[in-house]
């Protein structure tokens, strides 16, 4: 009785994600991914909702930020790809500074942005 798993899901049951590679342009450095983080989710929360914006299982992940070259990668629902990128494009302001946040790719592994995202930073 102790030995029982919960059994996995199928792949047809889980929820599918995309990751969205996002950078910020701005005349300073913010160093820190809290100050981005928190202006991510409240425009998300301003656009979308409280319900809508945990439905849409949006996550900042916060290892993937570089504070040099302001890039990070955000996790989110498939449904909701096109709402996220939205709300970041509403995204004027972080930490006292005047920013604009773009869009520079979506996929559906994790991986293979971040390889994206190295090769534009050598090239």
């Amino acid at each position: 009785m102790a030995n029982k798993r919960v059994k996995p899901l199928i792949p047809t049951l889980r929820e599918k994600n995309r990751y969205i590679a996002f950078e910020i342009l701005s005349k300073g450095k913010i160093p820190e991914v809290t100050p981005v983080s928190r202006e991510i989710w409240k425009q998300a929360l301003q656009l979308l909702g409280e319900l809508e914006t945990a439905k849409s299982g949006l996550w900042v992940l916060a290892d993937t930020w570089d504070g040099n070259k302001q890039r990070g990668v955000l996790k989110v629902n498939t449904k909701y790809v096109n709402q996220l990128k939205a709300s970041l494009a509403l995204i004027t302001m972080i930490a006292d500074q005047a920013v604009i946040v773009r869009t520079t790719k979506v996929s559906g592994i994790l991986r293979k942005i971040k390889k994206i995202t190295e090769k534009n930073t050598a090239g």
